[in-house]
């Protein structure tokens, strides 16, 4: 996860794709590194919301609690669905890699 987090951040990737056991500790550590904004995401909902809202630059899914059907499609949304900048989530996204 830190090491997939760390090219993202460096701008030798443009996102990021993780995976653990449950996607949880994978997404902890991606977070520690600056810029990173990894969500682990279980539904389409929360992969659209992640890029639109949170603008997150990586994904994490859990091996033993997400199929690898599913990850393909909360993907696909991930990847097609634009970020939005409207003025709430763009302060979100300020605020957040300020921390």
């Amino acid at each position: 996860g830190v090491k997939c987090a760390t090219y993202v951040a460096a701008g030798l990737a443009d996102r990021g794709i993780v995976f653990c056991g449950t996607g949880i500790g994978i997404s902890i550590a991606a977070n520690k590194i600056k810029g990173i904004r990894c969500a682990l995401v279980t539904s389409r909902v929360e992969a659209e919301f992640a890029a639109a809202h949170n603008h997150a630059n990586m994904l994490a899914f859990g091996g033993r609690t997400t199929t690898a059907e599913d990850a393909a499609v909360y993907t696909q949304v991930w990847l097609t669905t634009p970020e939005d900048f409207a003025e709430r989530h763009v302060r979100r996204v300020e605020m957040l890699n300020a921390l």
